[in-house]
């Protein structure tokens, strides 16, 4: 898989996320884990997969006229 950044939260820290990338077919996001009961809350999360919390405005820019 090849990760094309595409931008970041314009508030995030040294951390350098929450991140947008761009792949073939998809989007890749770095964020910050979820807490073990907000992921309790998740369904039918399998083992392989995880969850981020990401900001609205790192999202809404993929919104036409955004």
């Amino acid at each position: 898989m090849q990760l094309q950044f595409l931008w970041k939260d314009s508030s995030s820290g040294g951390g350098g996320c929450p991140t947008l990338y761009a792949v073939d077919g998809g989007y890749v996001v770095q964020g910050v884990k979820l807490t073990d009961a907000d992921r309790a809350q998740l369904r039918q999360l399998a083992d392989n997969e995880d969850a981020v919390f990401v900001p609205a405005n790192v999202l809404d820019r993929l919104r036409p006229g955004a």
